[in-house]
């Protein structure tokens, strides 16, 4: 009597494919500390004679008074800010548009953040 070994099937690595844009979402909530979501983000492809990458908008809203205040530090940190994308370079970043709210305590910030591909 014979009996085969199953055959042994390998199991394939899920790799966590976070593009740019999921990376810039996460980069922006870090330097948020934690205390922002995204309610909206939306990407334009750019392109120049000698670049191309994309315009990022995003909405990020800050909801209760530690938030707010960790919205004031990102509005003053986010033009001078260092993104570590892989791939890319953040060309520009500016707050364009903030909505403060005094009760309950909540801030809108809109920001646009230009990502070059590096290479």
């Amino acid at each position: 009597m014979r009996i085969d070994p199953k055959p042994v099937i390998a199991k394939q690595k899920r790799r966590n494919r976070r593009g740019p844009t999921e990376r810039l979402s996460e980069a922006l909530i870090a330097l948020a500390e934690g205390k922002a979501r995204i309610a909206k983000h939306s990407e334009k492809g750019w392109a120049s004679i000698t670049f191309a990458g994309a315009r990022h908008r995003v909405e990020i809203v800050f909801k209760g008074a530690d938030a707010v205040e960790a919205g004031e530090c990102f509005i003053a940190f986010l033009p001078e800010h260092e993104f570590t994308i892989p791939g890319q370079l953040v060309a520009d970043a500016a707050v364009t548009e903030v909505d403060h709210i005094v009760e309950p305590p909540s801030m809108v910030v809109i920001c646009e953040i230009l990502m070059l591909e590096e290479g």
